[in-house]
């Protein structure tokens, strides 16, 4: 049933002349007839983006917890948890699917891409990947003007943050993503590119993988001025007792900033970036 669905879609989008070619970050090559009219999305950042791009009423499928904008959360969910759920995608009969390349599972877009469905995989990994993105997805809908105007926009705000804060103090800092287990990030993560701006140093850049668990020693050894955290409840000082020889401990520099603004990888980030340069703000006076 999946691979008669699948022909059926397949036979809709069989190009004669590729008039759309972008590529993706996975290097490949994604190419359309004509701008995608039915788009799914894989990830909520990416939903997100494709509002930005003006490609928002194009969206038929989406992924769970896609909340920005407001619209996105009325729309079907095809997928959890990175997982696809691919028999309730091919009914929306998609001509373009927006996934996310380390929150997605390779195997399952391999097999999209073998039932004929464009993949157009990307990830955020700087504060400039994300106009970047908006302007190739906004090419892909045929909406490429709104993605212009919006991509210009954030890399505007962008700036005007970064000469804002250019010059300041840096300040060491423990970027916590889940307070139990300690999760935080590396210096190729995208929060690091933001944190850089705010004139901060993340304690934990040199960790091998993108988002490692440290241990509470770890933190002692790293020894930040400031600790931003997303974790439910963590900015209680209780959350960290035991730990007050870190500074950022014992002298209560430790901030708590909404983990939709703090770790989306849409244009939303812009405001959490606005908050985490407020907060290292107050950590230094």
């Amino acid at each position: 049933m999946i691979r008669a669905a699948a022909l059926a879609v397949l036979a809709s989008l069989a190009p004669s002349a590729h008039a759309l070619q972008v590529r993706d970050d996975r290097g490949v090559m994604i190419s359309l007839e004509q701008p995608a009219e039915r788009i799914v999305s894989l990830a909520p950042h990416l939903a997100e983006i494709a509002f930005a791009a003006g490609a928002g009423a194009k969206l038929v499928g989406v992924s769970a917890f896609s909340r920005h904008p407001a619209q996105a959360a009325r729309l079907p969910v095809v997928a959890s948890s990175g997982r696809v759920d691919v028999e309730r995608l091919i009914v929306l009969r998609p001509q373009l699917v927006l996934a996310w390349q380390t929150g997605n599972s390779p195997l399952q877009l391999a097999r999209l891409e073998r039932l004929g469905f464009p993949v157009f995989v990307t990830e955020t990994r700087s504060l400039a990947d994300i106009p970047r993105i908006i302007r190739l997805v906004g090419a892909l809908a045929g909406s490429a003007e709104v993605a212009e105007a919006r991509a210009r926009q954030l890399e505007s705000e962008v700036a005007e943050l970064r000469r804002r804060h250019s010059g300041e103090r840096s300040i060491a800092v423990f970027l916590e993503i889940w307070h139990t287990p300690m999760l935080t990030v590396n210096g190729a993560h995208l929060m690091s590119d933001a944190l850089r701006l705010c004139g901060g140093r993340n304690v934990f850049a040199g960790a091998r993988t993108l988002t490692p668990l440290v241990s509470r020693e770890q933190v002692l050894a790293a020894r930040p001025e400031a600790i931003v955290t997303a974790g439910p409840g963590a900015d209680s000082p209780r959350a960290w007792r035991g730990l007050e020889p870190v500074s950022a401990v014992r002298n209560r520099r430790i901030y708590a900033i909404d983990p939709d603004l703090l770790y989306g990888q849409g244009p939303l980030l812009v405001e959490g970036v606005r908050a985490l340069c407020d907060r290292l703000e107050l950590a230094r006076h």
